[in-house]
């Protein structure tokens, strides 16, 4: 029996990635690999390219130079919604919904989708009861089931983060990206947010954009650290700390009193 190939054990590979916009070198040299199912933090000072790194590897933005690797697989040329059907999927900064859809309808959407249900007029969803069921489990684990039947528009903000998470999971990805999801929420939706993602991400590979260190500390099993494109530091939360490059970058505030913008 062969051996498995080394990449194996590899959810997501970035190898030597440029990114420029004209003369201006926004992402350089970025290499590191992520385990599967291991949980990163990616932070840094404004302007240090983290959001441009997130297109990078979702797709939204076209690599200058080097390459994007999921499960071993080259995806650094294709599209946002062929790197989707790989296993990777994103949420943005600014929720995504179909705000005028039911939030069980949203939820339904991506499910019908992720069990192979493809666009056709003549079939009625009530009685894809597969679909249906899995939507049910979904809005429960998400502790959305009481508000089902309600517009989308009309959730609060952090249910909507709570829906567009939900959204996230139910199309199956493996590889989940999100991008400063606890923004705008206060502590205790925060607080409560996380514990949703440790649940339902759980298996999983976990990518984010995150300001507050408290969460990127709780959460992480190891940091990115990008300081004008560069990546400075990949480690343990406790290694970064101590990084002496990383507190350097931050203009020598500790780490964990920092608020990134």
């Amino acid at each position: 029996m062969n051996a498995k190939p080394s990449h194996a054990l590899h959810a997501l590979e970035l190898r030597h990635l440029h990114k420029r916009f004209g003369s201006t070198e926004i992402i350089r040299d970025v290499s590191l690999t992520i385990r599967q199912g291991e949980r990163v933090a990616f932070i840094g000072p404004n302007g240090a390219g983290k959001s441009t790194l997130f297109n990078l590897i979702s797709g939204c933005t076209q690599a200058t130079s080097g390459e994007v690797l999921l499960n071993g697989v080259d995806i650094t040329s294709k599209r946002p919604f062929e790197i989707n059907r790989l296993g990777l999927a994103r949420s943005f900064q600014v929720s995504n919904l179909f705000s005028n859809m039911s939030v069980f309808d949203n939820l339904r959407c991506s499910v019908l989708w992720n069990m192979g249900y493809r666009y056709a007029f003549w079939r009625l969803l009530a009685k894809a009861r597969d679909a249906n069921e899995r939507t049910h489990e979904l809005l429960e684990m998400l502790g959305l089931t009481d508000r089902a039947s309600v517009l989308a528009s009309q959730l609060s903000y952090a249910e909507q983060r709570v829906l567009e998470i939900g959204i996230t999971i139910a199309g199956g990805a493996r590889v989940i990206l999100l991008d400063e999801p606890t923004a705008g929420m206060s502590r205790s939706e925060t607080e409560r947010f996380i514990a949703l993602i440790r649940t339902v991400t759980e298996g999983r590979t976990l990518l984010t954009v995150e300001h507050d260190m408290s969460v990127v500390f709780g959460l992480a099993d190891r940091i990115a650290v990008l300081a004008q494109g560069e990546l400075i530091a990949f480690d343990t939360p406790e290694n970064v700390r101590a990084n002496a490059r990383v507190q350097e970058a931050y203009l020598g505030v500790p780490l964990e009193e920092v608020a990134l913008p």
